[in-house]
């Protein structure tokens, strides 16, 4: 799959993986928060499930241990994430963006970057 759908805990998985760059399931399992850390072996499962996705791939073996790398960037899986949620709301953005607005997460300087944005792909095109 060119692109795929992750969940909430794949996605904190791939974030370690951004976040320590190539890793053993060890090293993964151990940059989690001891509270409520899941198993080592709930980790591996979901890394190989990751691996099957295409999300991420082996780049070398240590004695026992395989290493992995997250095969996405953190831009493409996020994509990837608002596209499906853009989606569940019928295609349009104005929901997220009235949410973000009533949360504080987004602010008139966040608006008018983004009509900036805007402006430049208008005329680029």
């Amino acid at each position: 799959m060119s692109n795929p759908r992750v969940t909430k805990f794949e996605l904190k998985l791939l974030e370690r993986l951004w976040a320590l760059g190539p890793s053993s399931v060890r090293e993964i399992h151990s940059s989690l928060p001891e509270h409520n850390r899941p198993a080592y072996t709930t980790i591996q499962t979901m890394i190989y499930r990751l691996e099957q996705k295409g999300a991420v791939r082996r780049v070398k073996k240590i004695g026992n241990a395989n290493v992995f790398e997250a095969k996405f960037t953190r831009k493409v899986v996020h994509r990837r994430l608002i596209s499906d949620l853009l989606e569940l709301l019928g295609g349009s953005a104005a929901p997220v963006m009235s949410h973000l607005i009533e949360v504080g997460k987004l602010t008139l300087a966040d608006v008018r970057a983004l009509e900036k944005e805007l402006a430049s792909r208008k005329v680029k095109k």
